[in-house]
């Protein structure tokens, strides 16, 4: 990857990372679902004029069902159940959390497809949980104190969405295969912004909402999915998927980093601690550490004369 390369997936990893830090201050004003549907109408109408330049609104228009029940995996469920955490977890947290999202997209793979992994990804898998186990087990608990259901209910909340990603990547993999992915993020976000509207209306807060907490819910929606989604697509068709996807990476990071510096949340040393846990188990998991071939490399290196 070239310098510009570089500086294009800390860019994304730095806006999809302030999502978590917007969500967290605007869903107390707006709820979780109403914000989630704002965000997912705004950013499929934005990018929608791309799918016309192309004239490929055919296509969205076939697989109608199909973009909508991929949206509903893979924005509408996940994006109300992460906001909804984000009532009671810091930014930072919920963003760890979310870092377990390629942990739970093979968990899927191989229980729902059954889909064999190697031995490195199998101890990747392992890890990446130990590491969830690590960041949980002090706050979760079904005890009689309030404050420690709600925390519980908000992480279980934000490991759903994450599986709820595990689920919509293998389920693109299998019905959205040869679809530009402009078409289908618009169509899926437009999907879930329909699957949300009734539960949108039903939970419509009851008092407007402050100009701050509109603004933040336009700026998630533009900036960090519709802008965010360009920019991750020009990195997949400049470097390939396997680079891209090493945004996952930089995210947590960066979700600790706005939340510690715009909203004062203290990190805590387990939770950085099960940052790098779950983050070592992701790279095992995808193969982007791969121990064999640097035992190998060692050893040429070894055998030079």
């Amino acid at each position: 990857m070239t310098i510009k390369h570089l500086f294009l997936l800390t860019l994304l990893a730095a806006i999809w990372g302030a999502s978590f830090l917007l969500m967290r201050v605007s869903v107390p004003e707006f709820g979780a679902v109403p914000m989630m549907f704002i965000r997912v109408l705004v950013a499929g109408l934005v990018l929608m004029p791309l799918v016309y330049i192309k004239n490929k609104q055919h296509i969205m228009y076939q697989k109608a069902k199909t973009m909508t029940l991929v949206g509903f995996f893979n924005s509408a469920l996940p994006f109300s159940l992460i906001a909804y955490s984000t009532l009671y977890v810091t930014a930072g947290f919920a963003s760890v959390l979310n870092a377990a999202t390629p942990i739970c997209a093979a968990l899927v793979a191989l229980v729902w497809l059954g889909v064999k992994i190697n031995r490195t990804a199998m101890f990747g898998l392992m890890v990446g949980i130990s590491g969830v186990i690590v960041l949980v087990w002090e706050k979760i608990g079904f005890s009689s104190d309030t404050n420690q259901l709600n925390t519980t209910l908000a992480i279980l909340a934000g490991l759903g969405g994450a599986f709820s990603y595990g689920i919509a990547a293998n389920m693109s993999k299998i019905k959205l295969a040869g679809i530009s992915p402009t078409v289908s993020t618009v169509a899926t976000q437009l999907g879930a912004a329909l699957i949300l509207l009734p539960l949108a209306i039903y939970w419509w807060p009851s008092s407007m909402p402050s100009l701050k907490a509109w603004i933040n819910v336009v700026v998630l929606a533009v900036v960090c999915t519709g802008f965010a989604q360009i920019l991750y697509f020009k990195l997949i068709e400049e470097t390939g998927a396997a680079n891209a996807t090493t945004v996952t990476f930089l995210i947590p990071i960066f979700g600790l980093v706005w939340g510690n510096l715009f909203l004062a949340e203290v990190i805590p040393l387990n939770t950085i601690i099960a940052c790098v846990v779950i983050l070592l188990g992701v790279s095992l998991t995808t193969g982007i550490l791969r121990p064999k071939h640097w035992i190998r490399k060692f050893r040429k290196l070894g055998e030079s004369p």
